[in-house]
């Protein structure tokens, strides 16, 4: 095999990839491992949305290349939703991308606009694409630290005593992945005006905003946020749409076009009934939110039963897809209890380090299964600690 590129030397599997690797493997040799690690919705979208997919299918001419900006409709139909829900007016021609999911605007973003010399600032805990994606533009990730006694927001106090002279952009992310932490008006007013006095590009990741959060936050729905800051958003989560791979980048109409630039080159634009149906998904009512919430909430509710069971302390006012829960002061760290939980339990839970050093004694737990399933989570933990007495430790954490 030839030398890989420089780029890719720091650069790991992703660690989902790997791990669904190793649950495939055990469940090849016979064990039956509940997945409750993923993200990955297991509901459908509303069959309004899938009957728009097919009818729009039937069209022969609608399988030709389409447009790198995305059809006319959905960027309106971006445009309405943001004003529906964030109150944030958005120039459909000008002020939104649509993209092949948001992810897919991480990585452009940090191609557009960083470069060897740039540092970034990614938050720990975060996502861990943050990070990836700016090692490959050549940039030096410069991490800030979140934590739970701060609300899992960014201390800005503490950055703004740092050198901050070759940092081009920061990547928040509210509601927050993995905490499910949400940000306020007032939180987001003070990032931006941090933004704009160390002349930093700030990108929201906004993918969790209708998943068990009350009120739907835009940072672009802060005074003059649109100088200094781009959002990201995306149906996979909110719509059931993960594997249609449908999302948008909102912010001012230069920023848009630069990177333009780079995905032009990377794509040829959208399959056309995807785009169709993802505008009728941005036309639900609420009712198609409370509904999905209403499960969520249900299964929230056996995820917290599970946390007792491990003596793991949580956060019931957290929103979003995930339970982000404290492990107990006796276990060494979310790993070994995540692996104990595998090979012991068959139930797979996500250790919180993979989302950086702050998550080490933090463990996620996905409501993307049925609550039949996490009922069977639930028998098989607490059979397993019966034979664990040794993760109590006089009751559960306080």
């Amino acid at each position: 095999m030839i030398k890989t590129a420089q780029r890719i030397q720091h650069i790991e599997e992703y660690y989902f990839s790997r791990k669904l690797q190793e649950i495939a493997r055990l469940r090849a040799d016979g064990a039956d491992i509940l997945n409750l690690g993923i993200g990955s919705p297991d509901q459908a979208p509303d069959p309004s949305v899938i009957n728009e997919l097919h009818t729009q299918s039937q069209h022969p001419s609608h399988h030709r290349y389409q447009s790198y900006r995305g059809v006319d409709v959905l960027r309106h139909s971006f445009s309405d939703w943001y004003s529906r829900h964030f109150e944030v007016d958005l120039d459909p021609k000008q002020e939104i991308l649509p993209l092949i999911g948001s992810k897919e605007g991480i990585m452009h973003l940090s191609m557009t606009f960083l470069e060897a010399g740039d540092q970034v600032l990614i938050p720990n805990p975060g996502y861990p694409a943050y990070r990836a994606t700016a090692l490959l533009s050549g940039a030096e990730p410069m991490v800030y630290e979140l934590s739970e006694t701060n609300g899992w927001l960014p201390d800005l106090a503490e950055l703004s005593s740092r050198d901050l002279s070759k940092v081009k952009m920061m990547w928040i992310n509210y509601p927050h992945m993995p905490t499910g932490s949400s940000a306020t008006s007032n939180a987001f007013q003070q990032l931006v005006d941090f933004a704009r006095t160390h002349r930093i590009l700030l990108v929201n990741d906004n993918p969790y905003s209708f998943i068990l959060n009350d009120r739907p936050l835009s940072l672009l729905s802060v005074p003059g946020a649109k100088d200094v800051a781009i959002e990201l958003n995306s149906l996979s989560k909110s719509h059931n749409m993960a594997g249609w791979r449908l999302g948008m980048m909102a912010g001012r109409a230069d920023y848009l076009q630069a990177v333009m630039k780079f995905k032009s080159n990377m794509d040829s634009g959208m399959f056309l009934p995807l785009q169709l149906a993802a505008a009728k998904a941005l036309s639900l009512p609420n009712s198609w939110y409370d509904g999905l919430n209403n499960v969520y909430r249900r299964r929230r509710e056996l995820v917290y039963q599970m946390m007792d069971l491990l003596d793991c302390r949580y956060d019931t006012q957290a929103g979003g897809l995930f339970v982000w829960a404290r492990i107990p002061e006796q276990v060494d760290d979310a790993y070994e209890l995540s692996d104990q939980l595998l090979y012991d339990a068959q139930v797979f839970m996500t250790p919180g380090g993979i989302f950086g050093s702050a998550g080490n004694r933090y463990i996620r737990t996905s409501l993307c299964s049925s609550e039949e399933t996490l009922t069977t989570a639930i028998e098989r933990i607490t059979k397993w600690r019966q034979h664990q007495p040794a993760l109590i430790k006089n009751g559960r954490l306080q």
